[in-house]
């Protein structure tokens, strides 16, 4: 582990890939078995509000409804909040294209349809931020990853800029950058390449 600025780092995060296949996992982080959906933020609850006339519409009547009756949000018993899932495994936002599950939020976002792509949480999968006292960004693929893995080593592709986008997106493009730096430099002195 690392630390760059007050966030603590998985070490794992510039020196394995990762990929995603959701051909292989057929979208498996978004009907995972257990009940508790994807957690969410505050901040994110009102975004998704916003979103949410759009994201139904990609829905099946039964999410719709699920939605509408439940609503799309639950606390859990330490008070973090998450997405509801459907009979303990879709999450309320799954869609279904050529049997892959999907997310509406994100269809109504690369649809132009709203400015919220989907809970910091999924984007960032499957880095997990968790608190010690601050941010501590860990590395933790499900079982059902191993495609990925394997297409990522397959591909070249450092989890740190798989996951570019939504690391941008939690800390800015500066710290970023400054992450990259770090896996040159720690790459360079290992006789790898990043």
């Amino acid at each position: 582990m690392f630390l760059i600025d007050s966030i603590l780092i998985d070490e794992r995060i510039i020196t394995d890939q990762f990929l995603c296949d959701t051909q292989q996992c057929k979208g498996a982080c978004c009907t995972l078995s257990g009940g508790g959906g994807a957690p969410l933020r505050e901040s994110e609850v009102r975004q998704i509000e916003s979103a949410l006339p759009h994201a139904l519409t990609y829905l099946t009547n039964e999410s719709a409804e699920y939605i509408r009756v439940h609503g799309f949000v639950q606390t859990n018993d330490d008070g973090s909040l998450e997405t509801h899932c459907i009979d303990n495994t879709d999450c309320v936002f799954v869609y279904y294209d050529n049997n892959i599950a999907k997310c509406s939020l994100e269809k109504a976002y690369n649809n132009e349809l709203t400015t919220f792509k989907k809970p910091i949480s999924c984007h960032l999968f499957p880095l997990r931020v968790r608190n010690f006292g601050g941010d501590f960004l860990s590395y933790e693929p499900f079982d059902e990853c191993h495609e990925a893995i394997e297409n990522g080593k397959k591909n070249n592709v450092a989890i740190v800029h798989f996951l570019k986008e939504p690391i941008i997106r939690l800390y800015g493009e500066q710290w970023y950058n400054r992450l990259l730096t770090h896996a040159q430099s720690s790459m360079t002195s290992s006789g790898e390449i990043v």
